[in-house]
């Protein structure tokens, strides 16, 4: 049996210290934070999205980085062993459109109670308020080779706390969340880790992550959201995202699953550019659809004033917006609109523009793009190729999807990896 430290009490560090003891170790996890899973609290919405209910080849086609390094993973803890774990566990679920799978209680606290309870069943020694400051190691001798010449490789030995007290251990396993939401606790520190003890760090960056918008606009329909609408993004005039859902206007430009997903989809370089985003308010409608609809309403309300003829058709919010936008009088009335401007009309619902300028910071990204360099990871355990019995899994990896449960997943089937290949 090997004494085992976790260094991270979230989804990822959680599965791996309920395997690792399951297997007979001697589990230790820290936890910084006064309390376990302080991010899987606010996940989906405080609901907790757990996974997806998708064939497990789907599920990695919505892994945008590194999604091969996870093949190993995913098929050793796929989305319906997840869920099988937490309704054994008498944490039942359901699945939602598009496949979100959530806890039927729609609490993410019973996602929490249910892991904890599994670390206390298991044995596991869980520290909280506990920090580390360093990971030990040390360097012994493989092998000589024909010219007397030594190899060495170095080894964990254990952990040191930020209060100067070392933990010993036959193993360690970081699974210390990534850079984002940095008010649970994600500050970067398993990044420092893995620098020191000679991992690549590929650069970090925000993702799932709202963008600014540049028209003034879309300020003036902060709080209103938009549901079954398509999104098109443009780098000048090619296409380089496109999706169907739902978004949210802000105070400074547009969130919700489009937008976030859009920020993990559209290459970094990209997102530092103006992007032009058109969104089909009534995209079940064809162009001739729509004009008939058009139609119709304006002969319902043929003597109203233009301004109080979209109601049918808009949000009070945005009625405002788009008559601006359309150039045609307020009070013109309807029947006096012409089929010219009846054409720009549908042309807006077709493509309301807007123009995003960026994306927001690491306080408000769901996950982090970027982290431990794959390459330099065993993707069969998740055990560092530079260091013995030092292992990785999580968000600290450089590996990060789309909205949907996807990188829950990559948390469950990376930790429950990593902790299973402690030997």
């Amino acid at each position: 049996m090997s004494r085992v430290v976790i260094v991270g009490g979230g989804p990822a560090g959680m599965m791996a210290a309920i395997r690792a003891a399951k297997n007979g170790h001697k589990v230790i996890l820290l936890e910084k934070n006064e309390k376990l899973g302080k991010k899987l609290y606010i996940t989906g919405k405080g609901r907790c999205n757990l996974t997806n209910d998708c064939d497990p080849q789907d599920l990695l086609s919505n892994v945008m980085t590194n999604s091969r390094f996870l093949y190993s993973a995913v098929y050793a803890f796929d989305n319906k062993n997840v869920t099988e774990f937490f309704n054994r566990n008498g944490c039942h679920t359901k699945v939602e459109r598009g496949g979100r799978v959530f806890p039927v209680s729609d609490h993410s606290s019973d996602v929490i109670r249910t892991l904890q309870n599994e670390l206390e069943k298991n044995h596991v020694e869980v520290r909280l308020h506990t920090k580390a400051a360093h990971i030990l190691t040390e360097k012994y001798q493989l092998s000589e080779n024909s010219t007397k010449k030594r190899r060495y490789e170095s080894r964990v030995r254990g952990v040191l706390l930020s209060d100067h007290t070392e933990i010993p251990a036959e193993a360690v396993l970081i699974a210390t969340g990534g850079n984002s939401y940095q008010a649970t606790g994600s500050t970067g520190d398993g990044y420092r880790f893995a620098a020191e003890c000679g991992h690549t760090v590929t650069e970090i960056v925000p993702s799932l992550v709202p963008f600014y918008a540049e028209e003034p606009y879309v300020m003036q329909l902060q709080g209103l959201s938009l549901k079954n609408i398509n999104v098109r993004i443009f780098d000048a005039q090619k296409l380089i995202y496109e999706e169907f859902g739902e978004m949210l206007f802000t105070h400074f430009g547009v969130s919700g699953p489009v937008i976030l997903s859009a920020s993990a989809a559209i290459k970094e370089m990209q997102r530092k550019k103006k992007l032009s985003m058109r969104i089909h308010l009534k995209p079940a409608l064809s162009t001739e659809q729509l004009d008939l609809r058009l139609l119709r309403d304006f002969q319902g309300a043929s003597r109203k004033q233009f301004k109080n003829a979209l109601g049918g058709l808009l949000p009070a919010k945005m009625i405002p917006v788009f008559i601006a936008l359309s150039n045609i009088s307020p009070e013109k009335r309807v029947n006096e609109i012409t089929k010219e401007e009846r054409a720009k009309l549908v042309g807006l619902l077709e493509e309301f523009p807007v123009t995003l300028c960026g994306v927001r910071g690491f306080e408000e990204a769901i996950i982090t793009r970027g982290g431990v360099a794959t390459k330099e990871i065993n993707p069969s355990t998740m055990e560092s190729k530079y260091v013995k019995n030092l292992f990785f899994c999580g968000e600290v990896l450089d590996v990060d999807a789309l909205t949907g449960g996807y990188n829950l997943q990559i948390a469950w089937s990376t930790g429950y990896l990593a902790g299973d290949s402690i030997e």
